[in-house]
């Protein structure tokens, strides 16, 4: 709700010996953001009630005292929903023009990058001629997930939601085929995409989906837990998937993961990245929406909406 988020101003914070001051430009919008705010045990500390709302941006270096940290300096990193930032460097990456743009360092060169990267690659474990599905298809790391398995020889199935979606993932972004959750019978697409089962299935979205998916695997199948984006709202506790068994069944691995497991290997994994967009193997749509700080919470909500298109991003004017 609105009134969940309180809108500060204060002056500006004067970096000091070994930090810089950042002018945010854009902000990162992302289906992780509504579990931050919950007061339970997760992977990070919740964002507590007078905090700053966590949230990856990037921006310009205005004043600096640090010595790798320059003047004009285009910079990522865990900023925050605000307008400027102090920062020490801990965690900041500087922008490469010659690998992409800063919005790409959002999305496919970010967080959402190396989550499809690692997610896929290190959970997924690929084979050409595999069957991959991927949920949440047309978002940011679902997209991503998608091209990274045709470029690796696999058949690509995704799941969007409605026509206009489902068109872009297929012929757009390349998938093999997609699957309409919201009007198709879930369980009679799988076999009919799937018709040797699942060899790999990278699950953004949890709950019903991934449970029908999990009747249709393949023999040693690699399930990817990376987000539960149909969960995240949820008032009662979640039960657990009731096709579990296939698990058993089928030999299967159903494994969860955090890309901050990854760090040391960012750097390696954004030059490949960057480099298939160049060649034009993966397209990184993107959402890219005017505000400012003020209209934080009405961009929030197009995540659960389903009314954004890849990399949802806000912004800010000037």
């Amino acid at each position: 709700m609105a009134a969940d988020w309180r809108i500060e101003a204060a002056s500006i914070a004067v970096p000091g010996p070994g930090q810089f001051l950042v002018r945010i430009t854009m902000i990162s919008l992302d289906p992780a953001m509504r579990g931050w705010l919950d007061d339970r045990p997760s992977y990070l500390p919740p964002v507590a009630i007078g905090e700053v709302m966590r949230a990856g941006a990037v921006g310009e270096v205005i004043t600096s005292y640090h010595p790798k940290f320059k003047i004009g300096d285009l910079v990522q990193g865990n900023f925050g929903v605000q307008e400027y930032a102090v920062s020490d460097g801990t965690a900041v990456t500087r922008i490469d023009p010659k690998l992409g743009t800063p919005s790409m360092y959002l999305g496919v060169l970010g967080m959402t990058g190396m989550t499809a990267y690692f997610g896929f690659f290190d959970h997924g474990r690929p084979r050409a001629g595999d069957t991959v599905v991927v949920s949440a298809a047309a978002g940011a790391v679902g997209s991503i997930v998608g091209q990274l398995a045709k470029i690796n020889g696999c058949r690509a199935i995704g799941l969007a939601g409605g026509p206009t979606k489902c068109g872009l993932v297929v012929n757009d972004l390349g998938f093999d085929a997609s699957i309409d959750y919201k009007e198709a019978n879930l369980r009679e697409s799988f076999q009919q995409h799937c018709p040797a089962g699942i060899d790999v299935y990278f699950d953004n979205v949890g709950g019903a989906i991934l449970n029908t998916a999990l009747g249709q695997l393949a023999m040693h199948a690699r399930i990817v837990i990376c987000g539960a984006i149909s969960q995240y709202n949820a008032e009662s506790v979640t039960p657990g998937p009731s096709n579990y068994l296939a698990l058993l069944v089928r030999r299967a691995t159903m494994q969860g993961f955090l890309v901050f497991d990854h760090a040391s290997e960012y750097a390696i994994a954004r030059k490949r990245l960057a480099h298939w967009v160049k060649e034009g193997k993966i397209i990184a749509p993107e959402t890219i929406v005017p505000g400012k700080i003020t209209d934080f919470h009405e961009v929030f909500l197009r995540l659960f909406a389903g009314d954004n298109t890849g990399k949802l991003i806000l912004e800010l004017n000037p």
